[in-house]
């Protein structure tokens, strides 16, 4: 039997912008607008799938393709979608040897084929796949300049951004990372993911990719997958849109779960959007086979593992390198170099919060590289990335990457800062240097200060109105006059906006105006904090506790406060019996420093040496 796929692809070129090449990546880009179509096609398909099942192979993965289908039942209900690396110069015989594995249909995609039930489509030679509401677009297969096609990529983002939560992502053998990224993508908007076990693998580099994401739901032999598989698509929460109402009743449940996870991780996700949150325990319950939320809960707390997965689910640690490609732009073309002008001499402090596995801060770091480079500019550059996942922030410590960040990263800064070793891309000493990384609580960890740039993309729109309120504060609270607010394109400083100038508005880039907010940064959520979520609804009540002696104290030291700074004091700090600070008025550049590494409140290690003596004495 000849296996007909390939792991290597022709050598092409690409020649445009350094950063974006927008035309060229466009056709690995999750945000690509699907060519129209000449000729207008029905919209209505006559059988739709329950699940759109995505199968991405590469060399080797012809046994471990035959061995899944054997096994899996022709009336599921699922349309089954096979991308593989096949060689452009033989006739693939797949559609023969599938059609003697499975009772399905097995057929060849064809441009604009409606996707239907029970049906398997296999991608034909030198092409890419996309679907776009429930139909296959097929595309010439296109190469960046080191000659790398990604079409399981290309397809598995499209089927995310197409079917939601219907997307099944399967990875099966392969050299390469291809399909990581898509399996990314895939996680990030509510879909599973299988992948196979390294170990039946004949190239295992595929798998072993994706297993590195920590976000498959399931690593097994492809014989095996089909039973698993197919227990998730009939499972309730999985054919069901309202469930997630009748989770919402289940209160004391839901705070069980969260009061676990806060005892195991120290993070309280009760302010998170509940949508968010249950959509998410709605997925482990589908995963586990559980329908009843007290029964879940049992099983969560007897099984530490599951706790460790539902907390990284809850997290949603998704990033890429120079995510939204126009907004670098922006950041490339202008407000880097302005700040990298503005700063001649001195020291520039990005804080580039909830940084997940790190591709933002390095992203950042290899922009302010260029600036530096190009005004020939003699600055300190110093790029604090934060994020609560301890095994996130080791992850990007490390500094290495799937092959599949060249869909991300444009070829002239992938040959400038990044090292091609085995199956990786390793980020050059000199950026990653440029990058301290710490695990940092946002919602209750004190913030930086003095800080020229701050980067918060994609963690705000999961938090709840007063949650969100709370970390804008604290930004603001960090960044110096002047100071830049980077955020994600659908997040706004809602309440806060009284404090930023607006310099984009569709790539949400702020400028601070130096107003500090008396009393707000380090305000615990205690005074707000929910007993439980009650109410039938995602979105239902929340009740709430306050304070009321807490309450007092913070009013009379907020009015303290601003009655003495300003007109009577330069500058001024309150701290508490153990020197931790609590609130600072004014600006610190010539008082106080940040040490590097983990945020801290002791205001004997922050003060300027001259004053070292005196405030600890």
């Amino acid at each position: 039997m000849v296996d007909l796929f390939l792991t290597h692809e022709a050598q092409g070129s690409w020649s445009c912008h350094p950063l974006l090449m927008l035309e060229e990546r466009r056709d690995m880009s999750s945000n690509e607008t699907t060519p129209p179509r000449t000729k207008l096609m029905d919209p209505v398909i006559a059988n739709p799938p329950t699940h759109y099942i995505g199968i991405g192979a590469s060399a080797g993965g012809l046994e471990a393709i035959q061995a899944f289908f054997s096994h899996m039942p022709a009336n599921s209900g699922a349309a089954f979608i096979v991308v593989q690396h096949l060689s452009p110069d033989y006739k693939s015989l797949m559609v023969e040897l599938l059609s003697k594995q499975t009772n399905m249909e097995v057929t060849r995609i064809t441009d604009g084929m409606p996707v239907e039930a029970n049906t398997v489509y296999l991608i034909p030679p030198k092409k890419n796949v996309k679907i776009f509401h429930g139909r296959l677009i097929l595309t010439d297969q296109t190469h960046n300049n080191i000659g790398i096609n990604l079409p399981i990529d290309i397809f598995f983002v499209s089927l995310a951004e197409d079917q939601g939560r219907k997307a099944v992502g399967i990875i099966l053998s392969g050299a390469g990372s291809d399909g990581t990224r898509g399996v990314k993508s895939i996680k990030e908007k509510g879909g599973m993911v299988m992948v196979q076990e390294e170990a039946t693998a004949k190239f295992d580099s595929m798998p072993k990719s994706a297993i590195a994401t920590n976000l498959p739901d399931f690593i097994l032999p492809p014989d095996e997958m089909p039973s698993q598989l197919l227990a998730f698509v009939k499972h309730p929460y999985a054919t069901r849109e309202l469930m997630t109402d009748k989770l919402a009743e289940k209160g004391t449940g839901l705070t069980r779960i969260f009061a676990l996870l806060r005892e195991n991780s120290s993070i309280d996700f009760t302010f998170y959007k509940p949508s968010t949150v249950m959509r998410r325990i709605e997925r482990r319950m589908t995963i586990n086979q559980y329908e009843d939320l007290d029964d879940y809960v049992h099983f969560l707390e007897a099984n530490p593992r599951e706790q460790t997965v539902l907390f990284r689910e809850l997290l949603i640690g998704v990033t890429s390198f120079f995510r939204d490609a126009d907004a670098y732009q922006i950041l490339q073309e202008s407000i880097i170099p302005e700040l990298v002008k503005n700063n001649t001499g001195k020291q520039i402090r990005v804080w580039a919060s909830a940084c997940s596995s790190g591709e933002e801060a390095y992203s950042l770091a290899i922009l302010f590289m260029e600036a530096m480079q190009k005004s020939e500019a003699a600055v300190d550059i110093k790029i604090f990335a934060t994020d609560v996942d301890q095994d996130a922030i080791f992850r990007a410590s490390q500094g290495a990457y799937p092959e599949s960040i060249v869909a991300d990263v444009p070829a002239p800064l992938l040959n400038k800062y990044f090292m091609h070793k085995g199956d990786n891309y390793h980020i050059i000493r000199q950026v990653r240097e440029m990058v301290v990384f710490a695990q940092h609580n946002i919602i209750k960890d004190p913030p930086f200060t003095n800080i020229n740039f701050v980067s918060c993309r994609n963690m705000l729109i999961y938090f709840q109105p007063v949650l969100q309120q709370k970390v804008l504060e604290g930004f603001n609270f960090s960044l110096a006059t002047d100071g830049i607010l980077f955020l994600g394109s659908s997040e706004t400083p809602g309440e806060m906006d009284s404090f930023f100038n607006t310099l984009h508005a569709k790539w949400k880039i702020y400028r601070s105006k130096g107003i500090r907010k008396v009393a707000s940064a380090n305000r615990p959520l205690s005074q707000y904090e929910p007993k439980h979520w009650v109410g039938g609804r995602a979105g239902g009540r929340l009740e709430t506790t306050t304070t009321g002696r807490y309450l007092e104290e913070e009013r009379i030291l907020s009015r303290f406060v601003q009655t003495i700074s300003g007109n009577y004091l330069p500058f001024a700090v309150v701290v508490n019996d153990n020197l931790q600070l609590v609130q600072v008025l004014g600006d610190t550049l010539d008082y106080m420093r940040i040490p590097f590494g983990s945020p801290i409140t002791d205001i004997s290690k922050m003060v300027a040496d001259d004053l070292y003596i005196p405030v600890s004495t």
